[in-house]
């Protein structure tokens, strides 16, 4: 059973998202401000998150900038509307996502479980094979790609799309198919951002982005890894 820590200061918010998430399977835990909520996320070891901004004693930017240095436990800010540029300045000090609040709660859930499903992901022991093509070499368990001896900064999208086709080499995917198989380590993209995952990727990788010589398109089709 999953744990989520609910901080926020009105107490409506909190027994709303208690009552939902304890429905739905989660073990939940509260706290009405930051000092209250650090307290609570060092002795009960949450697996992510819900984080209020401004509340009182300790606000959220406050929390993060404290237990950030402890854990990379997931966090979801929970902020208003008018709140938003605080939220981006959340995502900066460690938040890893926000959502505005009033907000849908299977829309809530639906990022709940693909950031719990991307920190599962991270904690699998190492037992992927390193796939290699070329001078190109990704670590599946590491999450590090090298290309020619020198690592490479990818986004997590780009990361696992990389991914997708360096363990499928020579299969083609469509961006409907690559779409897919992205959603189940959480993306939730459209289908016309492959395109641009893919040229940005192809820029980081490839020795002439311009004529590729591991993503290669395939006309009227989609993509591949080229075999090598």
């Amino acid at each position: 059973m999953k744990t989520i820590l609910v901080v926020d200061d009105k107490a409506n918010v909190r027994q709303l998202l208690r009552e939902y998430l304890e429905e739905q399977g989660y073990r939940v835990f509260l706290a009405n401000n930051g000092r209250e909520g650090l307290f609570s996320a060092r002795h009960e070891k949450p697996d992510l998150i819900l984080l209020d901004i401004m509340m009182p004693e300790m606000d959220g930017f406050q929390f993060m900038s404290t237990y950030r240095r402890e854990s990379d436990t997931p966090i979801i800010v929970l902020t208003a509307k008018e709140e938003e540029s605080d939220a981006v300045l959340g995502l900066e000090l460690g938040a890893d996502d926000y959502v505005i609040k009033p907000f849908r709660m299977k829309e809530l859930h639906a990022r709940i479980r693909a950031m719990l499903r991307r920190a599962d992901n991270r904690l699998t022991p190492a037992t992927s094979p390193i796939l290699r093509s070329g001078e190109l070499q990704l670590d599946p368990d590491r999450r590090e790609v090298v290309v020619a001896n020198e690592t490479i900064s990818l986004t997590p999208t780009e990361f696992n799309l990389l991914h997708i086709l360096m363990r499928n080499a020579g299969r083609v995917f469509n961006r409907e198919q690559l779409l897919d198989l992205l959603a189940e380590d959480g993306y939730t993209g459209e289908e016309k951002t492959i395109n641009v995952h893919i040229r940005n990727l192809r820029s980081k990788i490839e020795p002439d982005p311009a004529d590729p010589i591991y993503v290669e398109t395939v006309f009227g089709v989609g993509y591949r890894m080229a075999k090598q």
